[in-house]
């Protein structure tokens, strides 16, 4: 399948597409339902949250739209792409060019400084080395982190590892950035200032925004709040329409 083809950008709204999904792990012969029979559909330029308690499925969700984990039954389409039908290496190429991710964990590489934690994803992509820094230089001062770029993520707080995750996943202004929990270990002020840049962001730029939290902060700001519970989606309520 030739998917730069596939996906190139269209007019038609829904973003991400997923269809009577279900995720069983199983564990030593014991199965946990992460969801179940989950139907959802994101427009573009979308900034959804996706609330619920711990276990209710909502970082499995996220996985399974970032294609970081495969369904046990049903589809996940980005646009219109299904995205069993891709191979690892189209499956690599999809990640690295349309999606960003901020996880709950960091995933920062302990080696490479802030810098160039935030400049990896573009130095994947062919970036040039000068306009990489210049980008990563921006971006860490717009997430409050201006001369920490070369400090390596053991040098600094949890909260600033937080907002290094959240730089790399915006500098190259993916299409849709997928978030676990941004905001934790985070201050309120430190929060807000995140969420106003992710929302600037996707008011200006049209990034589809989707939150995994637990976070009234993100909840009150997010368009759309999608609530889940073992497994399924309880409520679906949409505040502002994407214009």
């Amino acid at each position: 399948m030739d998917i730069e083809a596939e996906r190139q950008k269209t007019d038609a709204p829904v973003q991400i597409e997923v269809r009577d999904l279900s995720k069983v792990y199983d564990s030593r012969g014991v199965e946990t339902v992460a969801l179940r029979d989950v139907d959802l559909e994101i427009d573009r330029g979308e900034f959804t949250a996706l609330a619920g308690p711990s276990g209710s499925g909502k970082t499995t969700l996220l996985n399974m739209i970032g294609a970081l984990d495969r369904p046990t039954k049903g589809t996940v389409l980005l646009e219109g792409v299904d995205l069993e039908t891709l191979d690892d290496g189209e499956l690599s190429q999809l990640r690295l060019h349309k999606l960003g991710f901020v996880f709950q964990s960091y995933n920062l590489i302990p080696v490479l400084t802030a810098r160039e934690n935030v400049e990896f994803v573009m130095e994947l992509q062919g970036v040039k080395a000068s306009k990489r820094r210049l980008l990563a230089d921006d971006v860490l001062g717009r997430v409050g982190l201006d001369g920490l770029g070369n400090k390596r993520p053991l040098e600094m707080s949890g909260g600033q590892q937080q907002r290094v995750a959240v730089a790399r996943a915006i500098v190259s202004r993916p299409e849709v950035v997928l978030a676990d929990e941004p905001t934790a270990n985070l201050d309120s002020n430190t929060a807000q200032k995140l969420l106003d840049l992710m929302h600037e962001l996707n008011h200006e730029e049209g990034i589809t925004f989707v939150f995994s939290t637990h976070d009234p902060m993100v909840m009150d700001m997010a368009d759309r709040l999608v609530r889940l519970h073992d497994g399924q989606i309880s409520t679906d309520e949409v505040r502002r329409q994407v214009e």
